[in-house]
């Protein structure tokens, strides 16, 4: 391997958890929103809940669901650009993803 392909792949693998962080952080901007605002809601309004969840919960609920927000975006982020990446690498005998099938007839029970 050369040092010229060495730096494409380090610099390529850069992009991608660049671009990975990237989503991970607006999946966790949008799912703190929409984590806070029922929950706030509910702990005004909510008996039970003013009554259990005191703001340390309240921090919990919003900021599990942020974090879990941010790792599933960005999981999901990087498998795609691996996925592409590595198709965009593969030899031209495998890209063909087409089913030709076996080039024989069906047998008499499969047929129409």
């Amino acid at each position: 391997m050369s040092a010229a392909s060495l730096d494409q792949k380090l610099a390529l693998a850069k992009r991608c958890s660049r671009e990975a962080t990237l989503a991970g952080a607006k999946a966790a901007a949008v799912a703190t929103i929409a984590s806070a605002i029922p929950t706030m809601a509910s702990v005004r309004m909510l008996p039970w809940a003013k009554a259990n969840i005191n703001p340390t919960g309240q921090a919990l609920i919003i900021s599990t669901v942020a974090g879990m927000a941010y790792f599933i975006a960005a999981d999901k982020k990087i498998l795609s650009l691996a996925r592409r990446h590595s198709f965009e690498n593969a030899p031209e005998h495998l890209k063909n993803t087409s089913y030709q099938g076996a080039g024989r007839p069906h047998p008499a029970f499969f047929r129409p």
